[in-house]
Order: C-alpha cells, then structure tokens, then sequence
C-alpha cells in the first residue's frame, strides 16, 4: 500500500470522542486485545493525529512518534495495526510464522505470502476466517513484521494444500514501504526495545493488509541509508541464521519424512487416499463428477495429517493420466469431456479387488462453523437459523410413498434429492448403456413433467443425473424456516430479503428504511430503540402501505453500511438476504 511516496490530503488531532470511537474500533477489530494492549498503542492522554490520504486510508499514530493504526477503507471496517504497534504489543493479533528465510527476500520485495510458505505448527494450523486480521512473524523472532487480512479459511487452505493457487494473504505493505512523510513521524532503525534479532526479524515477510513503515525524511538520510545497507545484508543470509531448537518452531518429523517421500510412496499415498474417498465420500448419486471436483473435494481431505500431496511429483506427473490408469486397471470407469477438456469420473467399480480388500480409516470431522449465521459475542440477541425446506406436492406423492417417506414431512434439499435417487435405484432405473442418465419410468415422469408439457408434446423417457435432483425439488412445495432460540417459524414460499435503502428528504437530508424483518423474527419497535441508541439519531416505525402487520423502519442519516453491518453481526441475519439501495449517489 505505501511502497511508493504519497501525499498527505489532510494531518489533524483527533477530539476526545472521536479517540473513544477509535478505541472501541480497535477492540472490536482485535479482539484478543486487552484494555493494557490498547492503551500501549493509543495511551488514553496523549494527542492522536489522523493522516488522510487521496485514497481514503486513514492513518493513525501519537503525536510525534509512530503511526500505530491505519485503515484502508476509511470506515473501520480494515483497520489494522502498524508493524510499530505490534512491536509495542507482540501478540496483538494472532500471528503466521514463515518457513524460512528463502520466503522472506521475496516478501520483502512486495509478493505476496502464499500458503505454502507458512510453518504449520505440530498441533495443527489454528481456525480462522477470511477477512480475519493477522501479523506475521519469523521463527525465533517474537517481534511481527507485517501485517494484513486472510483471503480464505482454514478448512479452505488445507483443503487446497499447496496446490492453492492465488494469494493467500495478498501483500499491500511491507517494511520500508513510506507510511507518512511527516517530520512528526520519526524513522527508527529498530524498535525500541528490541535487539539484533528484532532486526533480523523485520525482513521476513508480509500479509495482505498493510504495514507500517519507516518514514525518509531529508534529516535522517544519512542514518537511514546505513540502515538500509544492514537490512540487506542480514536478509542475504538470513537463510545462515541458525534457529533456536525449539519445538514451537521446528516442523514435525512426521511432515519433514512426508516430505521426502519417493515417487513410488507417493503413488502408493495416492491410490489409498482415493480408495478412501471412493468408501467414505463418492457417492453413486454424485456421479458423474469432475476430476477436479474428485481431487479437491474427495482425494485431498482424505490425506494423512501434515502431508502435502503433489500430483506432479507422482510418476502419473498429471491427474488425467493417473485417473486414465485407474480406469484401465478397472477400479473405476473415467471419460475425457471433450467440452471442458478434462477427465470425468463416470463409475466406480465397486466389485474390484482393490476396492474389496481396502479397509477405510474412521476419521472424526471437525465441524464446520457457519459464521454467516452465527450471532457476534456478547450480544443478547439469541442465534438465528434460516433455511429453505420443501414440502412433498401431489405431483410427487407417489414417488415418496414408493420409498415409504413420509409426506407431511418438511425436508431439505439434500434429503428430498435422496428420495428420488432412493426410488430410481429401488426400480433400477439408471440407464445401462449410459449411467449418466436415468431412464423415466410411468410414475417418475409423471411426478416430473405431468403439467408441465405442452399438448401435443412428447414426454421425455430419460434425465440425466444432474437435472434429476433439482427438477424433483421444482415440482414440490417450496417453505422456509426461521428459528431464533424457542421460536421457530414455518412458512410457505421463498424467504424476502431485508430491504435497506437510504434516500433524500427535504432539506437535502437523508432518511435511511428497514423493512422485512418480520421474516428474520425480529421486533421493528425493539430495533428501532435500539439503533435510536447505537447510531445517536432519531428513528420511528411505520406500517407499510398495503401490507398489514408488517412495519419498516425510519432512521434519521444515511447509516445503510452501518446499519447493515450491524444486521449480520448482531441479530445473525446472513449477507446474502440484505438487499441494499442507496438512492443518494448519482
């Protein structure tokens, strides 16, 4: 972010209040921070000084010393602390800590960190999110270097491994990048308390976010040019520096043996993990899949803990070749689309000796934790849950009581597809010349077309698998259900999304509306009181026009980030049912 110089739009102290904001920000941004780690980096009787740039980023720092926050998007929503702030307060944020040296020169020179280069502990890579602050840090070194924001999950970057491509944490800023040029902004060679090995730490890495750097002003050049020369020459043999022999730091022996596996260990690590995957995951109903879909979703989870599997250090060097040679052994039956130009994975061949004589491993799975429903930390307000379920129709009936389900039962959508492939393998209905497809028989084309065909048009006799699934879920009733604590709610149709649209009034002010919250089970009137405290304004409920029992919203001011981001974090409300409008912009 701040590699090349920029002009400062605007320097000024911040007043009392907005220092409370910027404190309360900072606690909700870091939240393992302590109110002593606060006020190390924003000292509560100091003067503040905000810079603002052409671009929005604020940055903060205490008046004639270091920048120690800043902020990309000028809201709060990216804030982040300075490498100076964390190394007033190491463990700020939770930190990565790099491989080696080798990572670090290129960091240094703004790549990004991928996730290969990160040093996964022996007890496991900790659970994050994407968006989620963290700094960086080099073995043996407490002091963080970099700073910035994840791009995926934890599940998402193991389940990737290092065939991840992209950026994992995308390098905005990174020692010796220009955060302000301003004579109040001193340019240290090193932290205040810090030793050689704070030096050598400060050039090992960088994350997506931002990180403060050192300022070049005309009355330090001298100092700073001597300094630049010692930062390059420990980074040249950074790789040399011997680490201390710690546990923390070294990698676990189980993973350094993976990782000199021979290609025929590999082959052979292959082949169990795909066997596994055929027992525990493939399952006859998802077929026909991509191979790339078999390989990330199936063969990758299935690997043993710490191994970093590598097709391309196979003897197969490509996964259509080794899955072409499963297909000639005849454990499965795999096809090349001409169209997406890659192997497809037809049929698994159940019956094969290898299949038989492979006994899979009974793993415990760790469960998913679905943080767009879940209610942020210390709010009274109970979670909410909301999904879409469907309701067996008279068009369907017969399918479902072939099968003995019931049909007053409300399912998912996953367990309604498992009805219709429950009944087309009880009457062994797939097609034999092309398991792909299934062939209709009276009451399946019936309970899928009856209705639907124009007269005079034929009826299909065969579906191919993927269409089966959501064409039976067309036919029945769709429902949704919301549930918040005890109170559960069942209605019919599609569920609205909140509506959020902030407008002109007269006097060129601005009028901000909720409405649907009475889908989400939530009190217009409680809301309203609510926000008239959060956002200091005055706000009022109204009916809708033609709508009985259904209220919006007014709030005075345009609030409709705000408002919204207070939706999601508070009352669980999932991004995906907000609708926002702004009719303000032009």
């Amino acid at each position: 972010m701040f590699k090349k110089h920029v002009d400062v739009k605007a320097l000024q102290r911040l007043s009392g209040a907005d220092k409370k904001k910027l404190r309360r920000t900072a606690k909700e941004r870091f939240p393992q921070a302590s109110d002593a780690d606060l006020d190390a980096i924003l000292p509560p009787k100091v003067e503040v000084t905000v810079a603002k740039y052409p671009n929005r980023v604020l940055v903060y720092g205490i008046e004639g010393e270091f920048p120690m926050l800043f902020d990309i998007d000028g809201r709060g929503h990216e804030l982040f602390p300075t490498v100076y702030a964390l190394w007033k307060v190491p463990d700020l944020l939770p930190a990565f800590t790099l491989k080696g040296g080798e990572v670090s020169r290129f960091i240094l020179g703004g790549a990004d960190l991928m996730f290969p280069g990160i040093s996964i502990p022996p007890e496991g890579l900790p659970s994050f999110q994407p968006g989620q602050p963290w700094s960086v840090k080099v073995p043996g070194n407490p002091a963080p270097i970099a700073v910035g924001a994840t791009t995926m999950s934890s599940n998402e970057a193991l389940k990737a491994g290092d065939s991840a491509d992209g950026r994992y944490v995308p390098n905005e800023g990174f020692y010796e990048d220009i955060v302000v040029e301003d004579r109040n902004y001193a340019s240290p060679s090193q932290p205040a308390d810090s030793s050689e090995d704070h030096v050598e730490g400060m050039h090992d890495s960088t994350i997506e976010g931002e990180e403060a750097a050192v300022d070049v002003s005309e009355s330090h050049t001298t100092d700073h040019d001597i300094h630049v020369e010692a930062i390059e020459d420990l980074t040249a043999g950074v790789s040399e520096v011997k680490l201390p022999e710690d546990n923390a730091t070294e990698e676990p022996t189980e993973e350094r043996e993976h990782q000199n596996l021979s290609t025929e260990e590999i082959d052979s690590l292959l082949d169990k993990c795909l066997l596994q995957a055929l027992h525990t995951s493939v399952k006859d109903k998802d077929l026909p899949i991509p191979g790339s879909t078999l390989w990330s979703n199936h063969i990758l989870p299935c690997r043993p803990t710490g191994v970093t599997l590598d097709i391309k250090k196979s003897s197969h060097k490509k996964l259509s070749k080794w899955l072409q040679s499963k297909s000639s052994a005849g454990l499965i039956s795999s096809k090349e689309d001409k169209h997406k130009k890659e192997v497809m994975l037809l049929r698994i061949n159940r019956g094969h000796p290898d299949y038989m004589a492979f006994k899979p491993e009974k793993r415990v799975q760790e469960p998913v934790v679905q943080h767009d429903n879940v209610v942020a930390e210390g709010s009274s307000t109970k979670q909410l849950e909301v999904a879409e379920t469907y309701k067996p129709s008279s068009h369907v009936n017969p399918i479902f009581m072939a099968v003995g389900a019931d049909t007053s039962k409300y399912y998912s959508a996953s367990e309604a597809s498992d009805i219709v492939f429950r009944y087309v393998e009880k009457e062994n209905l797939v097609k034999q010349t092309d398991k792909a497809k299934v062939v209709l028989d009276v009451a399946l084309c019936d309970a899928l077309y009856k209705g639907a065909i124009k007269k005079g048009s034929a009826y299909p006799t065969e579906i191919h698998k993927r269409d089966l699934g959501s064409t039976f879920l067309n036919r029945m009733q769709i429902h949704h259900r919301v549930a918040r604590g005890n109170e559960v709610v069942i209605r019919k149709g599609a569920i609205r999304t909140i509506q959020i649209m902030t407008e002109r009034r007269q006097g060129n002010k601005k009028m901000t509306r909720l409405s649907g919250l009475e889908c989400f089970l939530m009190d217009p009137d409680s809301l309203a009181s609510e926000l008239q405290k959060k956002f200091a304004c005055s706000t009022t409920t109204a009916e809708l026009p033609g709508k009985k029992g259904q209220h919006e919203v007014l709030v005075q001011g345009g609030v409709i980030d705000d408002l919204a981001k207070h939706l999601v974090d508070h009352y669980g409300v999932p991004k995906r049912f907000i609708e926002v409008l702004d009719k303000t912009k032009r």
